[in-house]
């Protein structure tokens, strides 16, 4: 059957198009709505074209250069796009290939630019995409020494007139070199377990530095019975095993104290510290936690590495009282006293009456700084805080990661 079409035409089949938007066929006698309908619709062939503009993304500088990222065009005007080319602005520099990013170098230190992005096929190339953001590229100027402090998980305190923990290995130095281009290792040390027998503090670690957990104090809740063990600083003895204290290791840290088994309180030793060993215990008194040491390496004067008291058992003795630095207080009636978190310190001893616990070991640190004159880091991980202050650049990180200059 034929059909009348406006303007009088006689088809025995209506138009159609065929193929794809670029390469397709329109047949039959289209009048000009039909084709204008078709077109709305997206159904009208249209030929091959050149590619629409590339998104720009973000622009990074470099020394004497820029790296520039994008998004290739959704249409690419019916044929595949051959490359991208990113140009300057000012000096019209330009980058090319295949895909984002594309580098632009040649650049001038210290003078801003910005770069835009266009699209090549067979049939030509595209408009430039929008402006990406404005760099200033400078000269790399990354530092090659830091200073650092490492200080270790401390250790747990013992339990039922228990041995004060002894605190994490401390160590700091200056003129320490690092490469660049490759990730340096952080670990920062857990402090040790509280339970019964308590655990030693692990180890922290920067690069090839590494400071020794602290050795966990006495216990005599524990079964069979623990010495003070040996650590950074090593753990105050229990009242039982009263001569048998951990030592420290050199150049980390200090021995532990003894205890006495004597009534009618048997106080237990303290754990050692950065800078003391720990005191020791007597009929009445447990033996104070070692003092830690000072550092300003964070920007303002802070004290680690401190030992956990011991315990004493029953009521009318006298606690030993965490050194400086965040030793826990150990305990004439109760668990002793945790070490304070990122310290490295030890956790104090828990009292005899009844057996209790003693406290956790703090969990240690890691920080290096150096001029503020040189580049950040390239890149880090484990979120240190960052910091800059007194003309230094300070990374201190309170869990594990790694840092790349």
């Amino acid at each position: 059957m034929s059909t009348q079409y406006p303007g009088g035409i006689l088809s025995k089949t209506p138009p159609t198009t065929s193929g794809t938007a670029y390469t397709g066929v329109a047949t039959g006698i289209w009048t000009l709505e039909q084709a204008l309908q078709a077109k709305k619709a997206g159904n009208w062939p249209k030929g091959l074209t050149v590619p629409d503009a590339p998104t720009i993304g973000t622009a990074t500088g470099g020394n004497a250069q820029a790296s520039v990222t994008f998004t290739a065009p959704a249409d690419t005007g019916g044929t595949a796009i051959t490359g991208f080319t990113v140009t300057s602005s000012p000096s019209g520099l330009t980058g090319t290939g295949a895909s984002s990013p594309i580098v632009v170098t040649g650049l001038s230190n210290g003078t801003p630019y910005t770069f835009t992005v266009t699209a090549t096929n067979a049939q030509g190339t595209s408009a430039a995409s929008a402006a990406s953001n404005s760099v200033t590229p400078s000269a790399i100027n990354k530092t090659s020494t830091v200073e650092y402090l490492v200080v270790a998980g401390g250790g747990g305190g013992g339990g039922r007139s228990g041995g004060g923990g002894g605190a994490g290995g401390f160590r700091t130095a200056s003129g320490f070199a690092v490469s660049t281009g490759s990730p340096i290792t952080v670990t920062v040390g857990a402090g040790g377990s509280a339970s019964q027998p308590p655990s030693n503090g692990s180890n922290s670690v920067f690069s090839t530095i590494t400071s020794t957990g602290g050795g966990a104090g006495g216990s005599a809740s524990a079964s069979p019975r623990t010495a003070g063990q040996n650590g950074g600083s090593g753990g105050g003895a229990n009242y039982d095993q009263n001569t048998i204290f951990g030592t420290g290791a050199a150049g980390q840290g200090n021995d532990g104290g003894t205890a006495t088994n004597g009534s009618p309180n048997y106080g237990a030793g303290g754990g050692g510290g950065a800078s003391a060993v720990g005191g020791d215990g007597s009929s009445t008194v447990a033996g104070n936690g070692g003092n830690g040491t000072s550092s300003s390496i964070s920007g303002s004067s802070s004290n680690y590495a401190g030992g956990g008291g011991g315990g004493t058992y029953g009521n009318g003795g006298t606690r030993g009282s965490g050194g400086t630095g965040g030793g826990g207080d150990g305990s004439i009636n109760g668990t002793g006293q945790a070490g304070t978190t990122n310290t490295g310190a030890g956790g104090g001893g828990g009292s005899g009456s009844p057996d209790d616990d003693g406290g956790a070991g703090g969990s240690g640190i890691v920080i290096i700084r150096y001029a503020d004159t040189f580049d950040d880091a390239a890149s880090t991980t484990g979120s240190p805080t960052f910091t800059t202050t007194g003309g230094y650049k300070i990374y201190k990180w309170t869990g594990s990661g790694s840092i790349t200059f």
